[in-house]
């Protein structure tokens, strides 16, 4: 007899709780492979595929598209073995599931067990047969609702319809089980008043709510990553407008030979990594458990990446080992990434230093918020033509404004100032750079 498998969302790693059904790849009733992709997430860091670990026959999913289930809830069910489909060959201790492993689920029989369907009287149902016809498995939520106790609401579409719609929940009386709210209980609440049961005296109605857009996904990660920077870093910024003549002109001669071509970005985070070494104290972070500033020994720099999905910061590893070329291209790379929704979880995290470019939208400054828990970013304007004192003469030079917003915890301004006026010494005369190497 088949054996029905329940394949719970797994922990994606990163500390992540949490993910939003995007799109789903099977169907009820289709066949699956052990390790086939059946669901694409999406979660605070990035866009991700997930495998099932067994192949069978989908007797049911869970959750429809824009839902958000919590790490651990069931996704789909595969009703597996003898009746079903043939099976791979298992390997000697990998027993029948996945050897494709993502963290937080793996492939021993602990796992597997066989998912009993819960009815209103507490009785559990027989599991569900593929023989028989389409399996159509209670939705988690009801399940959850009926194991767990009073509750009020606990779909996630429920609670998205009602978010979505200005819906207090607090304010209505479920129709479900224990008093839960269900779909239909926010349907009714949005219908509107009939005239006749309006008496002459009450007051106009409040306006309309405007959209609202949930604070959820990328935007969610954004704001508690900013709010908590804020709440924590004592920041500061100084500025300098730099003679960025010199600099584009050696890009130029280097672009001008057969090879790779560089990027403006890959030089100013060779400038940058140059900088660090000098000033250690700006790549470093702040333990606050231990009262202590902890430097760090390598410079993972991460640059500002502007997509349709939000704000995105990929992390170059190992920056202070690179050439000019390998910075241009794992630049070009992990933009093409993000502009994809490809980047994984562990592309966004680990910055130790960040890069923020923000002359790409026609901007000369800004104050930027530290990429906590880092301790400086250093801004970027655009360069442009300007009129500037060169040789003591008046010329049109192509300026720049750099800005360092950075942690008053880890140094003070003389340190700022001095990794500030060092970027922009090698900005305006890159030889400087060459005799510090």
């Amino acid at each position: 007899m088949p054996q029905v498998m329940e394949f719970k969302l797994p922990d994606l790693g990163e500390g992540l709780t949490e993910a939003e059904i995007v799109r789903w790849l099977v169907a009820v009733g289709d066949v699956v492979e052990i390790d086939q992709p059946v669901v694409e997430v999406e979660t605070a860091k990035a866009m991700v595929e997930v495998p099932c670990p067994y192949g069978g026959v989908v007797t049911a999913r869970f959750g429809e598209e824009g839902a958000e289930l919590p790490v651990g809830a069931p996704l789909i069910t595969v009703a597996v073995g003898s009746g079903t489909v043939p099976e791979p060959e298992p390997a000697a201790d990998a027993g029948s599931g996945s050897g494709n492993v993502l963290v937080g689920y793996g492939t021993d029989h602990s796992r597997q067990a066989r998912r009993r369907r819960i009815r209103p009287g507490g009785a559990a149902a027989a599991p569900a047969s593929v023989a028989v016809a389409p399996v159509v498995v209670a939705p988690v939520a009801a399940v959850a609702a009926m194991s767990a106790g009073p509750v009020a609401v606990i779909s996630p579409l429920v609670r998205k319809l009602a978010r979505d719609n200005g819906v207090d929940l607090r304010a209505l009386s479920g129709s479900g089980p224990q008093g839960l709210i269900l779909r239909a209980d926010v349907e009714a609440a949005l219908k509107p008043v009939p005239v006749a049961a309006v008496a002459p005296t009450v007051a106009p109605a409040a306006p309309a709510v405007g959209e609202r857009i949930p604070l959820k996904g990328v935007r969610g990660a954004v704001a508690e990553k900013l709010s908590r920077s804020r709440r924590e870093i004592p920041e500061a910024t100084c500025w300098v407008d730099a003679d960025a003549t010199e600099l584009m002109a050696a890009r130029a001669a280097m672009n001008a030979v057969a090879g790779p071509k560089i990027s403006v970005l890959a030089l100013l985070a060779r400038i940058c990594t140059a900088a660090l070494a000098r000033h250690p104290e700006l790549n470093s972070t702040v333990d606050l458990a231990a009262n202590e500033i902890v430097r760090l020994p390598a410079v993972h720099l991460g640059f500002a990446a502007q997509t349709e999905r939000g704000l995105m910061v990929p992390v170059v590893r190992d920056a202070q080992t690179r050439s000019p070329e390998s910075l241009s291209a794992e630049f070009a790379r992990l933009t093409e990434l993000a502009r994809a929704g490809k980047l994984t979880p562990g592309d966004l995290t680990g910055g130790t230093f960040t890069l923020n470019n923000y002359g790409v939208f026609g901007v000369d400054g800004s104050t930027p918020i530290i990429n906590h828990p880092e301790a400086a970013m250093l801004g970027v304007g655009r360069i442009m033509a300007k009129p500037w004192v060169h040789e003591g003469e008046l010329a049109v030079r192509q300026v720049v404004q750099l800005s360092l917003t950075f942690d008053h915890r880890v140094c003070d301004g003389g340190t700022a100032g001095g990794f500030l006026r060092y970027v922009a010494d090698c900005v305006e005369n890159p030889a400087v750079l060459l005799r510090g190497l």
